[in-house]
């Protein structure tokens, strides 16, 4: 497929002519962050910088309504109710633009859970469906990056329907999927010519500033191994105050709940991200909780995209490295460091000199 060329002056204009029939989301900026946020003409999106939530947002919605239902009387037996049911399926074709590699990329993790031979979820599915993504590759490295520990990359395209590689003046667009090859027939779009030459330097230059990758290969078999020892857990999650923050922020969190909303007769079924990390995530009606600390739900969402995912879908880590849990956690809790220590685990030798 051939790559195309779009000048930092063109955007605006290919932007205004995707919003005429899709809705455009893109990095704006919100107070003193950078936030996913509907393209309105006359504002200009903030492409240098990586948005602080996810752009999972687009095809996984914070809060969406399943259904709609009315409760009816049946006039021929006023002891009984009807409930009249609306399916509410998206319809919207949406185009997410400025997301990283990273945060796309991780939505790959819901596909394996939502979108595959033993469950469709139709809402997740129509979603994706109606979406496209035009991703920007990387260009710095924060100390927070880990996306090569986990098999990506800067520029990695998995995920993505087109990637736009800075370059002077404007991005070099390679077409990744023949939706993504369709977005680039638009008039801004020039033949790239000379310049998929320098979009190659500055992707390699990227790669240039990643530290030597981490090897996670065994972090299923070290976790599990401490599954049982507590006093580890407790360790690892002495700075955790339960903020959730983590699990909001992640491309590739995918737990939900389920609640009615009803006034009068009428109301909506609502499906909302949930955390693992809050006490009332595994809180039973009895009253009883199997992750009753902080320890035990730390253990699980560390567990989870480190050893049990990889466990269920041939060794595939529900992590993106993009590091959003790490940079945004108020207490500087670092899941790298927790599945590291977990891997470098040596036993403690207790007074009299024996190992534990």
């Amino acid at each position: 497929m051939e790559r195309k060329f779009i000048s930092h002056d063109d955007i605006t204009a290919w932007l205004d002519g995707l919003a005429e029939d899709h809705v455009v989301l893109v990095p704006m900026k919100d107070g003193g962050s950078v936030s996913f946020r509907p393209y309105v003409q006359g504002r200009t999106p903030n492409l240098d910088r990586q948005a602080v939530p996810s752009p999972k947002d687009a095809v996984f919605p914070q809060n969406e309504t399943l259904l709609k239902y009315r409760f009816e009387k049946d006039p021929e037996h006023l002891d009984r109710t009807r409930i009249q049911v609306k399916e509410t399926l998206p319809t919207e074709k949406t185009v997410v633009v400025g997301a990283r590699p990273c945060g796309t990329r991780g939505m790959l993790t819901f596909d394996r859970v939502y979108d595959c031979d033993k469950n469709q979820d139709l809402y997740y599915r129509t979603r994706k469906e109606n979406t496209l993504h035009v991703t920007v590759a990387c260009t710095r490295v924060e100390s927070t990056c880990f996306c090569h520990d986990v098999g990506s990359g800067p520029a990695d395209g998995e995920g993505s329907d087109v990637l736009l590689v800075p370059v002077a003046s404007g991005y070099v667009a390679e077409p990744i999927t023949e939706r993504g090859e369709a977005l680039l027939a638009a008039s801004q779009f020039k033949a790239a010519g000379d310049r998929e030459a320098e979009a190659e330097a500055v992707k390699a230059a990227t790669v240039a500033k990643l530290p030597e990758a981490h090897d996670y290969s065994d972090s299923a078999e070290k976790l599990m191994a401490r599954f049982d020892d507590m006093e580890f857990w407790e360790e690892q999650s002495a700075k955790c105050i339960s903020c959730g923050a983590c699990t909001y922020l992640c491309p590739t969190c995918y737990c939900f709940n389920i609640t009615d909303d009803t006034t009068g007769l009428t109301g909506r079924r609502l499906r909302s991200w949930d955390n693992c990390m809050s006490f009332q995530f595994t809180l039973e009606g009895s009253g009883h909780n199997p992750r009753p600390t902080k320890a035990h739900r730390l253990k699980n969402r560390v567990g989870h995209k480190f050893a049990y995912y990889p466990m269920l879908h041939a060794n595939a880590i529900a992590c993106c490295g993009c590091g959003r849990c790490i940079k945004s956690c108020p207490a500087g809790v670092d899941i790298r460091a927790i599945v590291k220590a977990a891997q470098n685990y040596t036993p403690k030798k207790e007074e009299g000199g024996d190992e534990s």
